[in-house]
């Protein structure tokens, strides 16, 4: 099939509405529920829900009906189907699946950016959420409607699109239970989610990790004393904390210490591994806002990953357990902090997960680590925030593997790359098992320095256009 005319509608669409539909996603502060309690009274999830909808009821798809479903008490989904075209028989579904709910803020945009104020710079669109996940919901219906208007044969294609996601998708088992029986045992789930290696070719995500976490809370005092008086008899509260966070990492290496959260890497990931670092070499560490502003010969002048070998990189961030420490309380800011030796520390933990690990197994174990025998008799409690598992990738169908191949080709010049992912999409395990003859492709534009949930996320405009038309060659070839 050639794709040239279908890419070339495809981005005018992009230039002449889509990408103004994004920006003005962009302005609505749609945070997820974890970072908004208020968010039904608040009515921003709502508000993207809406004005997805009413654009996707407009789109000239054949036979397309969309629906809001709103379960009592429950964040909203889009809904949408369309049936097959050209005589194709009903036996093929394609599901796509995105959300439209966002992380929050974040501090350190540039100063000529921010979160809700959408910028188009080297064609990037800078703002909150349309490259993590806004852009899913357009990109589906647009490939759809480019296919129908050009007579490419589709299959039936329906699509799942959430607002719960940046909070675990908690909501979205009940919308499952309630759809399944409406999707129908889908022959092949696009989920538009994930990442890309670079903006040259199409990548393919084979697995996704997991994540669990909570908060650790260590207390000494009752309330807070003169440090003069008190320090060198009673422990500081952080200092209890940082002994406490020695028993899950090597602090000097980062590597996790407790063994429930490991996994075997899979030989076929092991391969897809070093493929992928032979393509994107340093990229794979220099993609990140490192302190200094070049990497060049003198090493001092710039801080440096956990290893610059690209296969261990990629395996780092996608196959082994990591800590982060992604909040705390108990700390005065730094104006306000007197000579006081403090009563208790919180710290807010996340831990990603190998694909494969059980993720309450994983938290059972974090918090026996964490609370059993605790210095001092200091008072130490963690309290789950619960988990999600990961997600690795059936294998690959060789019809679908062609398709891909013939897709990136065809749209990119390149052939497909395979590579797995260190964020979570908890929708994925969902499906797995729910409907676990599906074929994937989980793809997305979360490529180098796209930053979501950080400072100065964008959308990078000449890769989403592509990429929309490379799933439009993908769909086409369900038969």
């Amino acid at each position: 099939m050639d794709l040239s005319d279908l890419a070339a509608v495809l981005a005018r669409r992009y230039d002449d509405e889509l990408i103004p539909l994004l920006a003005d996603y962009v302005r609505i502060p749609a945070k997820s529920p974890m970072f908004d309690a208020s968010w039904a009274e608040h009515g921003h999830l709502a508000a993207v829900v809406d004005a997805a909808a009413k654009w996707a009821r407009a789109q000239p798809v054949t036979g397309l009906k969309v629906e809001i479903v709103a379960i009592p008490g429950r964040t909203p989904c889009l809904y949408f189907e369309a049936p097959a075209t050209q005589g194709l028989g009903g036996d093929r579904t394609v599901l796509f699946y995105g959300h439209l709910d966002k992380q929050p803020e974040m501090t350190g945009w540039r100063q000529d950016l921010g979160p809700w104020t959408p910028k188009i710079e080297d064609g990037k669109l800078y703002g909150r959420g349309s490259a993590d996940d806004g852009y899913a919901i357009y990109a589906a219906l647009a490939a759809l409607a480019a296919m129908d208007a050009q007579g490419i044969p589709r299959p039936r294609c329906v699509g799942l699109i959430e607002t719960c996601e940046e909070s675990g998708s908690y909501d979205l088992p009940a919308y499952l239970d309630l759809l399944a029986p409406r999707i129908g045992p889908p022959t092949l789930v696009v989920g538009l989610d994930s990442g890309c290696g670079n903006y040259e070719q199409l990548w393919v995500t084979t697995s996704l990790r997991g994540l669990t976490g909570g908060v650790l809370t260590v207390e000494i005092l009752d309330e807070g004393v003169h440090s003069g008086m008190a320090s060198g008899l009673v422990p500081s509260s952080f200092r209890i904390a940082r002994q406490l966070l020695n028993r899950i990492d090597d602090p000097a290496t980062g590597r996790v210490l407790l063994p429930e959260l490991h996994a075997g890497i899979p030989d076929e990931r092991l391969a897809q591994a070093r493929t992928a670092g032979a393509i994107l070499g340093d990229q794979v560490w220099k993609q990140f806002p490192w302190v200094g502003c070049s990497h060049g010969a003198d090493a001092h002048a710039h801080s440096q990953p956990t290893t610059t070998d690209p296969v261990e990189g990629i395996l780092n961030r996608t196959w082994r357990p990591a800590l982060s420490v992604t909040g705390a309380a108990g700390l005065p800011s730094i104006d306000a902090a007197g000579n006081v030796l403090r009563p208790k520390t919180s710290l807010k933990l996340s831990m990603r997960l190998p694909p494969t690990v059980d993720a309450e197994r994983a938290t059972h174990a974090m918090k026996a680590a964490l609370e059993q025998d605790p210095p001092y008799q200091a008072r130490v409690r963690f309290e789950s925030e619960g988990g999600a598992g990961g997600w690795n990738a059936p294998p690959t169908a060789r019809w679908l593997e062609r398709a891909l191949d013939a897709a990136s080709q065809s749209t990119f010049g390149q052939g497909t790359a395979w590579i797995g992912e260190g964020g979570t999409i908890p929708f994925m395990g969902m499906l797995g098992e729910k409907f676990p003859e599906a074929q994937f492709l989980i793809t997305g534009v979360l490529g180098p320095r796209s930053n979501a949930h950080g400072p100065n996320e964008f959308l990078h405009i000449p890769y989403v256009k592509k990429l929309t038309a490379a799933v439009a060659h993908v769909i086409a070839q369900v038969r």
